[in-house]
């Protein structure tokens, strides 16, 4: 800079949608407990917007949304509301307490999903009458959500293949009406940089917008190209993206929030914008997210992956040896990764412990730490060495409180023997009306043996989508991590569990599965809301005309 004069960069409002959009990815379901702890670290790491929740979509919704607003503060805490009157009333009510609020409501605009969503008569013959029944429904919606707050986000679903006329027009019109913020989502993940830059450049020209109207990212990774996308509307004005930790979301996924704020940080010199993020509390978050959703960081994901920052051919690191800036664009440290090497055995004691969880980003409620400390000590008894890992997978498999778990496995016992089938037996127990059910069975293998055991005591219909089994930590005493998917009409549930006995492992992670199942069976408005996705929420027998 001349004279040494330090340039303010641009402000990017960050809007994390982890716990709405993030949850939608399959199996990734959290419970209530997980969504307000996750909401209290994302408000740490500095997040400027949460969106907590769909609250029309179920209770337990309602209820993530409403505690959120009642005990986080800081952020600016979202509910997401489709353009019906019903959504946005709900969304008002659920963010009641917030100290500060966000409505952000939504209706598709493509004329792919026009034809698809609206296709009933009552909404008009032709695609044009349909736009002119969204446009009136949109602008409707948030002149009601203004009377909740004055901040109100408006997205047109699926503004990559929209009409760009349309596109525009629709925009006037919510502003006018009150809203603040635009979103333009990609919400298929179709669109490239380049025509993703193009959009915002034609909104921002056409529409005549000042910097007081924010205009905001949504991208989805179908095609891989959600960070760049994101990235690339960034440098034409775009100053709010919308993103989810670990890229977590349906389909593949969204665009990574510790990937986009690393690049805007380290790129600084090319996107000429900051953030209010503390990147220190990237990767703590990062393994809460981890832990709360069951979906694994890959080891070689950007940013908070295992190897993110590790170096194993010779001439690296022999470059990193004498500097780190010959591979090494950022520090470890700057994303909060320590590298700490932990040396826990059977004689550490529960602040050891606990001191080294909570580093981790594990939280253990009070009521959990007995028992987390006790099979602390009994794995310790098995291995010489316990390691970071080890310590997610007994923090995983600690209840949560509100989890759910309505069958608890009291028994397990399986035989195989030369020139016969392998049988299992079990002892599962409901926990709501505390009988205990005793089924045997056999199969293939042990495993189906077993799995076919807990069908048979549990008696909940679905199949066995995958099974896998891997080692999660090192040596001839390491934990075997198994995880299986099942499914049922129409949706996901995943389990997991990890034990130096796989067999146990391998039926611990099938009745987690199944719990799953239980709980999300019993919630039909979340399944059909949440589970879906948000492509397939909004339809046409769902929307007043």
């Amino acid at each position: 800079m001349p004279n040494g004069e330090l340039k303010t960069l641009d402000r990017v409002i960050i809007f994390d949608t982890t716990l709405r959009d993030g949850e939608q990815a399959p199996g990734a379901s959290m419970t209530v407990s997980d969504k307000v702890h996750i909401a209290r670290q994302l408000a740490l790491l500095g997040v400027d917007v949460i969106e907590a929740g769909f609250p029309i979509s179920s209770p337990g919704q309602r209820e993530a949304v409403a505690r959120i607003s009642d005990e986080v503060s800081g952020p600016t805490i979202c509910g997401l509301a489709r353009a019906v009157q019903g959504d946005v009333e709900a969304a008002g009510l659920a963010l009641e307490s917030a100290d500060r609020k966000r409505i952000h409501t939504f209706i598709a605009t493509s004329d792919i999903h026009l034809a698809a969503k609206f296709d009933s008569p009552k909404y008009g013959n032709t695609i044009a009458e349909k736009r002119n029944t969204v446009l009136r429904m949109a602008v409707d919606a948030v002149a009601l959500a203004k009377t909740f707050t004055h901040d109100v986000e408006f997205s047109a679903e699926d503004a990559g293949r929209t009409d760009p006329a349309f596109l525009t027009e629709i925009f006037r019109a919510v502003v006018e009406a009150g809203a603040t913020t635009i979103n333009i989502p990609d919400t298929t993940g179709y669109t490239t940089p380049a025509e993703y830059a193009a959009i915002f450049k034609t909104v921002r020209r056409d529409c005549g917008f000042g910097p007081e109207i924010v205009l905001s990212t949504h991208c989805h990774d179908d095609l891989g190209l959600a960070v760049a996308n994101s990235l690339a509307a960034v440098r034409v004005g775009a100053r709010q993206v919308e993103c989810t930790i670990n890229g977590l979301g349906e389909r593949a996924g969204n665009a990574a929030l510790e990937e986009i704020v690393m690049a805007l940080r380290v790129r600084s010199d090319v996107y000429g914008v900051a953030t209010g993020i503390d990147a220190k509390h990237l990767t703590k978050t990062s393994r809460m997210v981890a832990l709360a959703s069951g979906h694994d960081v890959p080891a070689c994901k950007a940013i908070v992956g295992a190897n993110a920052f590790s170096h194993e051919a010779g001439i690296h690191q022999d470059g990193v040896l004498k500097s780190r800036a010959t591979y090494e664009i950022m520090r470890a440290e700057d994303v909060g990764n320590d590298g700490e090497s932990i040396r826990l055995g059977r004689h550490s004691g529960r602040h050891g412990l606990f001191g080294r969880l909570n580093r981790l980003g594990i939280h253990v409620e009070e009521s959990d730490r007995d028992r987390v400390y006790r099979e602390f000590v009994a794995l310790a008894d098995r291995k010489k060495e316990i390691f970071d890992e080890d310590l997610r997978v007994i923090a995983r498999q600690a209840p949560t409180g509100d989890a759910g778990q309505r069958y608890t496995l009291e028994q397990i016992h399986v035989a195989v023997d030369t020139g016969a089938e392998p049988r299992a037996s079990v002892v599962v127990k409901n926990t709501r009306s505390g009988l205990e059910t005793l089924f045997e069975a056999t199969g293939d293998g042990p495993i189906d043996a077993l799995y076919g055991a807990i069908d048979g005591a549990v008696g909940e219909n679905h199949d066995l989508l995958s099974y896998d089994i891997r080692s999660v930590t090192h040596g001839a005493d390491a934990l075997g991590e198994v995880t299986v998917n099942i499914g049922a009409g129409g949706k996901r549930y995943a389990g997991a569990a990890t034990n130096t006995d796989v067999i146990l492992a391998s039926a611990s992670a099938y009745l987690e599965a199944l719990n799953k199942l239980v709980v999300y069976r019993t919630d039909v408005e979340s399944v059909e809301f949440v589970a879906n996705g948000i492509m397939q929420s909004f339809t046409g027998e769902d929307i007043g005309a």
